[in-house]
């Protein structure tokens, strides 16, 4: 009896809000407006911000438009090259609010679908699709900024930003 009761004990787990000395991991997480989306996430998303989506070109040699500009004096950039990539950068921002207005209302519908209950799977390979296409949508208008901007660049000014970013020895790649 004592052994029935041990093991049902163990078998249960950790106590509701406890577990084995760590954190909820999504403890709080419950009071958000769109589950899948902090806070930050969300105005990051409003702001047109890059939200880590173009780090393959980041990365990979291909700076963004917001951080050569950021850096401008340092890259020697001319008033052309600054004038290009303002214009590559204001274009891409409008694009990506309109793209991450998308990316919310898509996660909302989908937060609003479970929580209002009775989904079935076709409806939420509909959700989830929508979901999904408006972040590659975005995530493909940020990576092309990239690509727009890069042309602009002398080697020397790639290879200085990647130093300045601090990705390795400054010659790109990862």
């Amino acid at each position: 009896m004592i052994r029935a009761a041990l093991l049902a004990t163990l078998a249960a787990g950790p106590v509701a809000g406890q577990h084995g000395g760590h954190e909820a991991p999504y403890g709080g997480m419950e009071d958000r407006e769109i589950a899948a989306l902090s806070p930050s996430d969300i105005d990051a998303l409003r702001a047109g911000e890059g939200w880590g989506l173009a780090l393959p070109a980041e990365l990979n040699g291909h700076p963004g438009p917001v951080h050569l500009l950021e850096n401008a004096d340092a890259l020697g950039l001319d008033e052309g090259q600054r004038a290009a990539i303002r214009a590559s950068w204001e274009a891409m921002n409008a694009d990506a609010r309109a793209l991450g207005a998308a990316l919310i209302e898509a996660e909302a519908a989908l937060d609003a679908a479970f929580e209002a209950g009775g989904l079935d799977a076709s409806r939420l390979d509909a959700l989830v699709a929508e979901a999904a296409d408006a972040r590659g949508r975005l995530r493909a208008r940020h990576l092309a900024a990239h690509l727009e901007v890069t042309p602009l660049l002398t080697r020397h000014q790639i290879a200085t930003y990647d130093r300045l970013r601090g990705y390795g020895d400054g010659h790109g790649g990862h």
